[in-house]
């Protein structure tokens, strides 16, 4: 596994970001405790998560999966570099939202750390990241909030996600006027067919010094052979979410169908492909992986031994082209 520093913090976190979503949801604790220790036996040592993962009724529940698996010692939580996030309201729907119970007020923030420190079975968060921006909150008040934490101990670092580029900008310049470190990064949506992030958010976060870790690097399973699995008969996932809103368009299914011949031509897995892409764009520190099952944890890690030509990569810009640097993509 191969490591570097996260954003122009002194943290080493490896090049591929455990996703632990469906811990809970779609992959039982005991399965979830083995890919846990599959991925740190690898090498992976960053594991990122959210105190709403679990979704409905079982909002915490991920956090709590990541807590027993823990427990169970082997220096597990001192070699992991943990990742989660605040902003969502943890009420099981919406009829029991109470106010001050979600968003980046420091009443809420306080509440919220100490939730997930409970449920996670630790005393310290590595990295504790807004889940969005808060357009009500004063970042004079949200760094007063994290610089506490900082001073008890409960968290290192604070990143953010979803984040438009004016909004990184804002938060850093505020927080440098306080003397607080600021965010040291961003985690957003980036993959082959989604590159808007490299107009503007990518170009600030490389300029206040912040990591970039794309999710869902396959954009929804549609950069992983969807067509192949289609006419193999196993191509449900292309039916519905980000990938039913690409396929249906003419022009974006010849792109992934191209995509997938190209990958064919050089005896390349469409899933490898699209993670070890992200590995040579400028500014990224890793793609989160999210996998379900040990097989796709294993089919992710080879992505980080592959290395592609200069001659593939122009044919994937040739495929999905980017758009281009801001301010030229929409000016002179």
């Amino acid at each position: 596994m191969e490591y570097v520093q996260l954003g122009r913090t002194g943290l080493k976190v490896s090049r591929l970001v455990l996703g632990t979503m469906n811990f809970g949801p779609q992959t039982d604790e005991a399965d979830s405790h083995a890919i846990m220790d599959s991925a740190l036996d690898a090498g992976i040592n960053f594991f990122d998560t959210a105190n709403v993962y679990g979704w409905g009724e079982n909002k915490g529940r991920t956090e709590e999966i990541i807590g027993t698996w823990f427990a169970k010692g082997g220096d597990r939580r001192d070699k992991t570099v943990l990742a989660t996030k605040v902003y969502a309201n943890m009420a099981p729907d919406a009829g029991d939202v109470w106010p001050n119970h979600d968003k980046l007020s420091a009443f809420n923030i306080r509440r919220a750390v100490d939730a997930s420190l409970r449920r996670l079975g630790t005393d310290y968060i590595d990295l504790y990241q807004f889940h969005h921006i808060d357009r009500a909150t004063p970042w004079d008040e949200i760094w007063q909030a994290m610089d506490v934490l900082v001073q008890q101990g409960k968290i290192l670092y604070v990143g953010s996600s979803n984040f438009p580029g004016w909004n990184i900008a804002r938060a850093n310049e505020t927080a440098a006027r306080s003397g607080s470190l600021g965010l040291v990064s961003e985690q957003c949506l980036y993959n082959l067919v989604e590159r808007r992030a490299e107009m503007e958010i990518i170009p600030a976060a490389q300029a206040y010094g912040l990591g970039v870790i794309p999710w869902s690097p396959l954009h929804g399973g549609l950069l992983g052979g969807v067509l192949r699995k289609e006419r193999g008969g196993g191509g449900s996932r292309s039916t519905s979410g980000r990938s039913a809103e690409v396929l249906a368009d003419p022009t974006q299914r010849a792109r992934i169908q191209a995509y997938e011949d190209l990958c064919d031509k050089h005896g390349l897995e469409p899933g490898d492909v699209g993670l070890a892409w992200l590995l040579t764009r400028p500014g990224v520190t890793g793609p989160i992986v999210g996998p379900r099952t040990q097989t796709q944890l294993d089919s992710a890690l080879r992505a980080v031994k592959l290395e592609l030509s200069d001659e593939f990569l122009a044919a994937l810009d040739e495929i999905f082209p980017g758009p281009g640097p801001s301010p030229e993509a929409f000016a002179w």
